[in-house]
């Protein structure tokens, strides 16, 4: 009887070593890789999609709405706006949210639908339009609209592939994007030191990428810190203000 005691004994540690060593899995499930950028911001690249990070605020981007654009969708729009409801579907089909060039709307997600606690849809306009021009507007308006909403961290998915265009590489449209947001908040944070904006600080800007586009997701992030910090370099430290 002492010895079956033992056993089962043995046996309840060895299971629960078990579930602590899956639910560790788990935990370590999403892929990551992190980068030290200007202004001690914090870069991830996470292969994760728009509906599972757990984040103050999302940043996604659509195509200006047509029919023919809305049937070729798949993907990490489609799982998001399933969770979501079909909220994004319905101002989109509605003229609400057409998805015109740096058009933005901030959604509250519904209780239990995504992780991240604000949604901010960016518009791109015409898929013909799309450059890489557009993409570091994007970014800037994406930081901006943070610095706005006083939030720290914040993850960003273009999902440009997912609406069927492939017209830029994912590794450019990630430089681009990034590069635009840590140009804009270094002005942000210049502005600050001159009284001239309120306290805003970025701690971490995660990017979303599939397992396709990781590793050119990552190159393209480690090209716009390089062009971005070489820019903040040749910036001139002049005030903005010549007043008293």
């Amino acid at each position: 009887m002492k010895l079956s005691r033992n056993v089962l004994l043995l046996t309840a540690l060895m299971l629960a070593g078990l579930g602590a060593l899956a639910r560790s899995d788990d935990a370590g499930e999403v892929k990551e890789k992190a980068f030290d950028a200007p202004n001690k911001v914090r870069i991830k690249v996470r292969m994760e999609g728009p509906y599972t990070a757990d984040v103050p605020l999302q940043v996604v981007c659509y195509f200006k709405y047509t029919p023919e654009g809305a049937k070729k969708m798949s993907g990490a729009p489609v799982e998001l706006d399933k969770r979501l409801g079909g909220v994004i579907a319905s101002l989109r089909e509605r003229g609400e949210f057409v998805g015109d060039q740096l058009e933005m709307l901030l959604i509250t997600p519904p209780r239990d639908s995504i992780k991240a606690k604000a949604l901010l849809l960016v518009g791109l306009g015409d898929e013909d339009a799309l450059s890489l021009k557009l993409m570091e507007a994007v970014g800037t308006v994406s930081l901006r609209e943070a610095a706005r909403l006083g939030i720290s961290r914040v993850a960003f998915a273009p999902l440009i592939r997912d609406q069927g265009n492939t017209k830029l590489g994912t590794g450019d449209v990630e430089t681009a994007v990034v590069r635009g947001m840590l140009l804009a908040y270094d002005t942000q944070k210049r502005l600050q030191r001159e009284g001239l904006s309120k306290e805003f600080t970025l701690d971490e800007w995660n990017v979303e990428a599939g397992p396709t586009y990781f590793d050119e997701t990552v190159r393209g992030i480690q090209q716009a810190i390089e062009e971005a910090g070489k820019n903040i370099k040749e910036r001139s430290t002049e005030p903005y203000s010549k007043g008293k």
